[in-house]
């Protein structure tokens, strides 16, 4: 959320800055609504004053037995104690009005944020790793002859409908090895907490990580009025949230893997084939609370933690920075990770790590108290996935393909699958 007083003191900036996001100036109706609002907590005030004032000279029009000068000081009472409610009133009216105005609105990005209309404006920052040439056409992962058995979409379909999977046998066992590589790697090599949290939330947590008001329709809502989370950013995320934590506190290093659940609702027809774009899938994900003066440091900390973990698997990637059409809602800054997917020829989001500056934590209001005394300010936070299990699932698939139908694994996996090597073109682990 924005700080309405910042753009009181320089509306041509933040419309220019949400212009490049491809949004319509919004300051005019901003101000419009912060005027109104400020002008009625100022009357409300200005006869909260005069109620006061007048209940004082009550009492002294009683002991002086001035009956008319009583009634009429009782009479102004009651007429500005009903004032003030009204007017109290209508400031809590205006006030909820630029609340939901100023949640409605996208986070603004840093300067250098290149500029764009989608993902073909995004500027590619490195490579790591060189494709594979394959002596075959490389297969997508769901054409493998190993996988056959192991991932099926027919029941899933039965079970659920369309965009859920059944892994079972060394598929399964391969995307739970993943999984435990990554949170392993990022606690012990990382430094990140371990944290196991619900992946039913309620509205306000939504709120404040930014998947409402707006976004609601991309998740699902029980009948009990639960969402289910889309990522673990709105639990790790909102720890913090209503919290005013000691500088000392900081920096706050989370890491959790679990289940997530996504409507898809803008995304019709897209990756339709196989389970690289699911209505529940895993991840990996991380989230780290800061110093805002150690938020941009920390960015690129992140981005390395979920590199590493490709380039321990071998997986050639490459790292972009999103223009500001590709960006997300709440971020300053994403930089996204692409594997490369040998059956698509392509490279493929397996991470997003953003940085959201104070955005989520205004929301939130989460504040950090400074180590000299000063006043509290708003945290900064960040998250990234680190990885995506499914999706990474599918590149070691693919990456790792032989012409008789058999995938050999990544060497950092062994240790958690028994010290098997490589999946059968019979769908088994040796």
């Amino acid at each position: 959320m924005h700080d309405i007083r910042a753009i009181r003191e320089n509306p041509d900036a933040f419309d220019a800055a949400l212009k490049r996001l491809g949004v319509e100036a919004a300051s005019p109706s901003l101000l419009k609504i912060d005027e109104a609002r400020r002008a009625a907590i100022h009357e409300a005030e200005t006869a909260q004053a005069e109620q006061n004032a007048a209940s004082k000279e009550i009492g002294k029009a009683k002991a002086s037995g001035d009956e008319a000068e009583f009634e009429r000081l009782r009479a102004l009472v009651s007429e500005k104690k009903a004032a003030v409610a009204e007017m109290q009133a209508r400031a809590r009216d205006l006030d909820a009005e630029l609340t939901d105005a100023l949640m409605s609105l996208p986070n603004l990005p840093f300067e250098d944020v290149p500029e764009g209309a989608d993902e073909e404006d995004n500027v590619e920052i490195r490579r790591w790793g060189e494709p594979r040439q394959f002596s075959f056409t490389p297969k997508e992962h769901y054409d493998l002859p190993c996988v056959q058995d192991g991932m099926d979409f027919e029941t899933a379909a039965k079970l659920a409908g369309s965009r859920f999977v059944v892994m079972s046998g060394a598929v399964a066992r391969l995307h739970r090895a993943l999984a435990q590589f990554m949170l392993d790697t990022h606690v012990t090599e990382n430094g990140l907490t371990e944290t196991w949290t619900p992946v039913l939330v309620r509205d306000e947590m939504m709120y404040g990580t930014g998947q409402l008001p707006k976004f609601g329709e991309d998740s699902y809502r029980t009948r009990e009025g639960w969402w289910l989370v889309p990522t673990a950013e709105v639990t790790l995320t909102n720890i913090v949230n209503g919290l005013t934590v000691d500088e000392s506190y900081l920096p706050r290093r989370y890491v959790a893997h679990t289940q997530c659940f996504r409507s898809e609702a803008g995304s019709a027809g897209r990756d339709t084939a196989g389970m690289l774009r699911q209505h529940q899938f895993e991840k990996v994900e991380m989230v780290s609370v800061t110093h805002p003066d150690a938020s941009l440091d920390e960015h690129a900390r992140m981005t390395g933690c979920a590199e590493g973990i490709l380039q321990r698997l071998g997986l050639p990637y490459r790292t972009v920075v999103l223009c500001t059409g590709d960006m997300g809602f709440g971020a300053r800054r994403t930089h996204d990770i692409e594997v490369w997917l040998p059956g698509q020829q392509s490279y493929r989001e397996i991470s997003s790590i953003s940085v959201c500056g104070d955005f989520q934590a205004r929301r939130m209001n989460a504040r950090m108290k400074p180590a000299d005394g000063g006043k509290p300010v708003f945290l900064h936070t960040l998250n990234g996935s680190g990885l995506a299990v499914g999706r990474c699932l599918i590149a070691v698939l693919e990456n790792g393909q032989e012409e008789d139908g058999s995938v050999t694994l990544p060497e950092a996996l062994h240790p958690w699958l028994g010290g098997k090597t490589r999946i059968t073109a019979q769908g088994e682990l040796s």
